[in-house]
């Protein structure tokens, strides 16, 4: 099958004031714990924003009222968001999180920290497309792919498509591609970077076997796989897009929103028809549920716990009552 390989850069990631979509990782009770971890793990890491849970998401969550509920944090420079969200869903390899190291020596450092009290997928090794490359689930459930050669971003989220979704990850490519633009950065923001199939005569001939793709100057990566793995797409881990306007929210909303699987769109997130999920949230959100007065980030929460999609202004105006 035919290979489409695109090497020009099609933006990079500067900082958290940049980054449109965030990881959003769903931890049983377990987020501070694992902050602190991958934040000793990795370079550039720090804690940015912490929100504690009313008594509106105590009671969903099972937790204490003012116990943590969400961190944000930085590794590597880039932004990820951990919930102590509960029981309700564990994470899989379904979207795994892929490394791109200078050197083997960092293959084997982060190998050596990620792996302890986790489990191998693909052991540590030499393979025809890398020097050195592992998959790992580390001790929380997160997945690791670590692999040199570098790329231009450091962490870049992978989307395994398998079960029922296999052989749709470059319709879904295409989908998120046509979704995502910003005219503002000064080159073609999304895009395919490198698009690489399974060669005839093999089980998964014509399906995707490596795709690297840009959605609004951030960088994705997908596969598909005809394995019956036993797990696929769920909420455990999802992509915020952070909005700046309602008119933002209500674009996110409805695109992604096609086609997505029904039951699932409240406080903010989707399913979309692959079943990937999706958080659109305002970017300010997280200053008003971690500001100083109580009340108000708790009247702000109650507001988003009765919506489906996100409505700036009722946010405000709960705020400032």
């Amino acid at each position: 099958m035919e290979t489409h390989i695109q090497t020009e850069p099609v933006g990079k990631i500067k900082g958290p004031d940049l980054q449109k979509i965030t990881p959003f990782l769903w931890f049983n009770n377990q987020a501070e714990e694992a902050v602190d971890f991958y934040t000793s793990v990795f370079k550039k890491s720090k804690i940015i924003v912490v929100t504690r849970n009313s008594s509106e998401t105590a009671k969903a969550s099972g937790n204490k009222e003012g116990s943590v509920m969400t961190i944000s944090f930085l590794i590597e420079g880039q932004e990820f968001t951990a919930i102590n969200g509960g029981p309700a869903f564990k994470i899989n390899p379904s979207i795994s999180l892929f490394v791109s190291c200078d050197t083997t020596e960092e293959v084997d450092r982060l190998w050596s920290k990620l792996s302890v009290g986790g489990e191998a997928l693909m052991e540590l090794n030499k393979y025809p497309f890398s020097e050195k490359y592992g998959w790992v689930i580390d001790k929380y459930g997160v997945s690791w792919q670590l692999i040199v050669p570098g790329r231009i971003q450091k962490i870049a989220p992978c989307l395994l498509f398998t079960g029922e979704q296999y052989k749709k990850a470059e319709e879904a490519i295409n989908f998120y591609i046509s979704i995502f633009k910003n005219p503002a950065l000064p080159i073609d923001s999304s895009g395919i970077l490198q698009l690489e199939y399974y060669p005839a005569g093999m089980s998964a001939e014509g399906a995707v076997m490596h795709a690297k793709f840009s959605l609004n100057g951030q960088e994705f990566i997908a596969m598909d796989s005809y394995l019956d793995h036993g797990f696929n797409f769920n909420p455990a881990v999802s992509l915020v897009v952070n909005c700046n306007t309602q008119k933002e929210i209500d674009y996110y909303w409805n695109k992604l929103s096609e086609g997505g699987f029904e039951g699932t769109q409240q406080c903010g997130w989707l399913a979309d028809k692959f079943g990937v999920s999706w958080q659109i949230v305002p970017a300010m959100l997280g200053k008003l549920l971690s500001g100083p007065d109580a009340a108000r980030s708790g009247r702000v929460m109650q507001a988003i716990m009765q919506m489906k999609k996100i409505d700036i202004k009722t946010l405000e105006e709960a705020y400032v009552q």
